[in-house]
This record gives C-alpha cells, sequence and structure tokens, in this order.
C-alpha cells in the first residue's frame, strides 16, 4: 500500500465531495471546497495507491494553521491513514514556520479526540452550539477546541 499526499485539483472534487457525504451527516458542500481552493487555503488529499481516500483543508494565518476539514472516507477509515494525515499536517508546521495548529472536533467524536490527543493535542476550549445536530440531539452540538504545538527545541514531531 502506497501513501502519499499531493494538493486537491478541480477533478477531484466529485471523489472529496462523495467521501464527505458519506462520513457526515452534515456535509460541506462541493462549492464549500471549491471556494476553499479558490481562497488558497492549502487543500490536499490522501491517496492510497493512487485512489483518493481523504483530504484535508488548512486555513494559515499569521501565527497558527487551523484545520478546517480533515477526514477518511469510513470504508478506509480504522487503519491509520487519519494518523498519517494528522501527522503530515503537523509536519508541515515546521515547513511554514507556524508554532501550532488549532482545529475543532465534536464531542461525539471520541476516536478522533483520543488520535489528537494521542499525537500531543490540547484541549483549549469549547464552542457552544458550533456544529449543527439532529433535533433529537437537541439541534446544535459544542465543539472542543484544541491546539497542537510545536516544540520549538525540537521542531515539528
Amino acid at each position: 500500500m502506497t501513501i502519499h499526499f499531493r494538493p486537491m485539483q478541480i477533478c477531484d472534487l466529485d471523489a472529496v465531495y462523495a467521501i464527505e457525504t458519506a462520513a457526515y451527516p452534515f456535509p460541506w458542500t462541493r462549492g464549500n471546497f471549491s471556494d476553499c481552493m479558490e481562497t488558497g487555503y492549502r487543500c490536499e488529499v490522501l491517496l492510497e495507491d493512487n485512489c483518493i481516500r481523504g483530504y484535508s483543508i488548512l486555513a494559515v494565518m499569521v501565527d497558527e494553521a487551523h484545520v478546517l476539514n480533515c477526514c477518511v472516507a469510513p470504508p478506509a477509515q480504522g487503519r491509520g491513514l487519519g494518523r498519517q494525515m494528522m501527522q503530515h499536517l503537523i509536519s508541515r508546521l515546521s515547513h511554514m514556520h507556524l508554532p501550532s495548529l488549532l482545529l475543532e472536533v465534536r464531542p461525539s467524536n471520541t476516536a478522533a479526540i483520543h488520535l489528537y490527543m494521542d499525537l500531543g493535542f490540547l484541549k483549549i476550549g469549547q464552542r457552544r452550539g458550533y456544529y449543527p445536530a439532529t433535533a433529537a440531539e437537541g439541534g446544535r452540538e459544542d465543539a472542543l477546541v484544541m491546539r497542537y504545538t510545536v516544540d520549538i527545541g525540537a521542531g515539528a514531531t
């Protein structure tokens, strides 16, 4: 199995959108991805044996990067691809001379929270009613805000 990352291209949008809609009950629109590419966010796809298995959208700010979206296709989950994608994003911090990586995650997404904590992210806050949710769940779900900080002495890990 060969894994690599490359910039997202317009021709990838159908595959990316298919993963998004399969993975989330409240998916981004195809236009959201297109807008991110046009805005200049760092949009990448994860390829496994030349098939798109995941993607990430990274906004680079003055002093940090912010993961806007990061997803592995449901059939490919549980095989370490999400870990590889996050390690790839973390490794990019030193190349961009940025000290930290910020993200939001649903409290109900315990697998992702465990992964982020295992990689060295810390919970730094909460955003009330950040995510849409079903009416049975109260219509909104909070977001945990997590940050990975680069060890300046050692660079990105």
